[in-house]
Parts: structure tokens; sequence; C-alpha cells
């Protein structure tokens, strides 16, 4: 199974298909609690960036929700600061990149931008909401794939729309996973946030050059 075929079974139909509850904008809130967890229980700071990815439309009526969403972040930036591009990825998927230090600005704005889809009438094409956090550890000085600029471990949170539900995706290395710490966000946050327990849905996005981010 190529990247993109996996990428579509899990986050795709095959996701939508075996669904066990709704997804629910209102479960992107819960990053703004589980944020402080994450600091405090296990060394993992906000990395001042959250990401929305779609699947595009070929129409105009999608063409003007998107521009919508644009409008309503633009808007935001002028009260939050909340900075927003647009980007596709080479597998032709959509991005939605947020930039801020202030990690509930960046759940309101993902909200925003997700409710409008969805009120637009294109939920179905939402497929993930990633929220990225970086973990100091001034032992490493090589900046392999999945760490921070800094010589960090990065991780992230990963909401899939077509499940309705989060899991943690920890890269490491040479698209390697750090499973222990994959586990460990688990089991520390399972409870605040709805945490899938099927580990044939916790996908990897996998960032195009090393360090990257997975909209990158």
């Amino acid at each position: 199974m190529g990247l993109l075929d996996g990428l579509k079974s899990a986050l795709g139909m095959k996701a939508e298909a075996d669904a066990t509850r709704d997804a629910d904008p209102e479960d992107l809130f819960g990053m703004s609690t589980a944020y402080m967890t994450m600091e405090a229980d296990l060394g993992f700071a906000p990395a001042e960036a959250a990401a929305l990815c779609f699947a595009d439309v070929d129409s105009t009526d999608f063409e003007d929700a998107v521009e919508n969403v644009e409008a309503i972040l633009e808007a935001g930036e002028v009260e939050t600061g909340t900075k927003a591009r647009f980007t596709t990825d080479d597998h032709g998927y959509e991005w939605v990149v947020l930039e801020d230090d202030d990690p509930e600005d960046l759940v309101t704005s993902i909200h925003f931008a997700a409710d409008e889809f969805i009120e637009r009438g294109y939920g179905s094409r939402l497929l993930a909401a990633l929220f990225a956090f970086e973990k100091s550890d001034a032992g490493r000085h090589r900046n392999r794939g999945g760490e921070a600029a800094g010589g960090g471990q990065r991780a992230y949170w990963i909401y899939s729309f077509r499940r309705g539900k989060y899991y943690p995706f920890a890269p490491e290395g040479d698209h390697e996973r750090h499973s222990q710490t994959e586990i460990k966000l688990q089991s520390v946050l399972d409870g605040e946030l709805t945490v899938e327990p099927d580990k044939e849905y916790w996908y990897p996005l996998w960032p195009d050059r090393p360090g990257g981010h997975p909209w990158e």
C-alpha cells in the first residue's frame, strides 16, 4: 500500500466506514486543556503550530467555502495574531497552516475553519487536524527527522474527522516512530481526549523533509 492509498484508508473512506462515532468539531476544544497536560506531565510544549488537512473539490461553491475560511482567519488574525496560510502537499491534499504562540488561539482558529467547512456542507472533505508539540533535549545535536530545529523531540496529536477521535504521532529518525512516546501520550491523555483505541488508525503523516512538519 502506497503513501497516498494509506492516507485515504486511514483518514478517508475506510475510516468513515469503520467509524464508531460521528466527528464533532467541538472535540477540538479538548486540546485547550490537553496542551497543559502535555507540558506539565510529559514535558512537551506547544510548538506554536497547528494545521487542518482537507481534500479539494473541483467546484466553484467549494472555492467560495475556502475563500470564506480564509476571510474568517484573516479577520481573526487582527484580534489574536494567529497567522494562517494555505498550501498543497505533494499528494494533492490541502492544508490550512496556523502559527501562534498562544495554543488556545490555535485551537479556536482550527475550530472556526473546520466549522465553516461543515456549515457549508463540506464536512466530508475534512481529513485531520494536527497540533504540534516539542520536547526540549539539550543532549541531542543532530536535526534528524522528527526533531525540532533546536534538537528536541517532536510529537503530534492528530484528530481524524472520519473517526471522530485523536491519536498520537511521534516521528523519530527517517520514517520511524517513537512507539514508547506514542503509548505514553495515549496513557496520559486518554480520557481528557477521545483517543482512538485501534492502532490501525494511528496513521503516520510523514514530513517531506527531515525535521519538517507533515504539511511542509
